[in-house]
């Protein structure tokens, strides 16, 4: 059965909608995974924790510029999960 497709990301609400924040979206392409950032693709990585590992570094440091930010995973059954959350949770991620 094909996974599910999220082609509108704009419309994506951060799952802690408290105030705005950027948005990096991890969702895996055939067998890589890529990060999906302000309309841009960046990648592809080996696996999910590669592309979160590269995902929430570069997250932290739009954080660091004064931007809330969070990361989020489209898992391959297509359930979307925060992953890390500026100001909430530790860097680097645990895994």
């Amino acid at each position: 059965m094909a996974r599910p497709q999220l082609r509108d990301h704009g419309s994506v609400q951060p799952i802690l909608p408290a105030q705005p924040r950027k948005l990096y979206w991890i969702e895996r392409q055939a067998d890589l995974w890529v990060i999906r950032f302000d309309g841009q693709d960046f990648g592809p990585y080996k696996s999910d924790q590669e592309a979160l590992l590269f995902a929430v570094d570069a997250a932290k440091k739009l954080h660091e510029q004064g931007e809330d930010t969070q990361v989020l995973v489209m898992d391959e059954t297509g359930d979307i999960r925060a992953a890390w959350t500026s100001e909430q949770d530790a860097y680097p991620p645990r895994p």
